[in-house]
């Protein structure tokens, strides 16, 4: 993964160190400092980490001509529209299930995390950006939901993680985002420079 720029590193300390056990493939260290990290009074920290890797998404999204949008997204055959798409709906996806488990509302019988579902392949960068202005909301009122609740267990199931705890869904999002930060950068590099 290409190593974030050192605002993102400031801003979002906890997400970034534990990509790095990621990349490293260091799972069982990875396992660990997802669950000291995310602990008890965790929820608001974190969310500000969340917005602010949100936040540079947006800001790579304005950066990309129009029609990058349209082109390879750096996740399976998705384009970058879709996989925009996709990060908005996890991060949204995941805080809101462990806010339904905080307070007690997780749907009994739910399905597992289903990986790999692309946003609209068509979506122009107005609609990506209200999609991802949407998550960006959802994560803000699912931590303050989750805040107390971080160490309750969720019953979400993702088929790579597992099982995790309501402040460590909220976290993984975090993780999830920066994978894909890492190819907007890197499709952004590849985008000549207009001037």
């Amino acid at each position: 993964m290409t190593p974030p720029d050192e605002d993102l590193l400031a801003a979002a300390p906890d997400i970034v160190a534990l990509c790095d056990a990621l990349d490293e493939g260091r799972p069982i260290e990875l396992r660990r400092d997802l669950r000291r990290r995310a602990g008890p009074g965790s929820a608001e920290r974190i969310a500000a980490q969340l917005d602010a890797i949100a936040a540079a998404i947006a800001s790579l999204v304005l950066d990309l001509p129009d029609r990058i949008l349209r082109e390879p997204g750096g996740e399976a055959d998705w384009n970058v529209a879709q996989t925009v798409g996709h990060v908005s709906d996890s991060r949204a996806g995941l805080a809101l299930a462990a806010s339904l488990a905080a307070t007690g509302r997780f749907p009994s019988g739910a399905q597992a995390v289903v990986p790999g579902i692309p946003g609209p392949a068509d979506a122009s960068r107005d609609s990506v950006l209200r999609r991802l202005g949407i998550s960006r909301r959802v994560v803000t009122r699912a931590a303050r939901t989750i805040v107390g609740h971080e160490s309750d267990l969720c019953p979400l199931r993702h088929p790579v993680v597992g099982h995790l705890r309501c402040g460590e869904w909220l976290l993984f999002a975090g993780v999830h985002d920066l994978m894909h930060v890492a190819q907007f950068r890197a499709i952004a590099s590849r985008v000549p420079d207009p001037r």
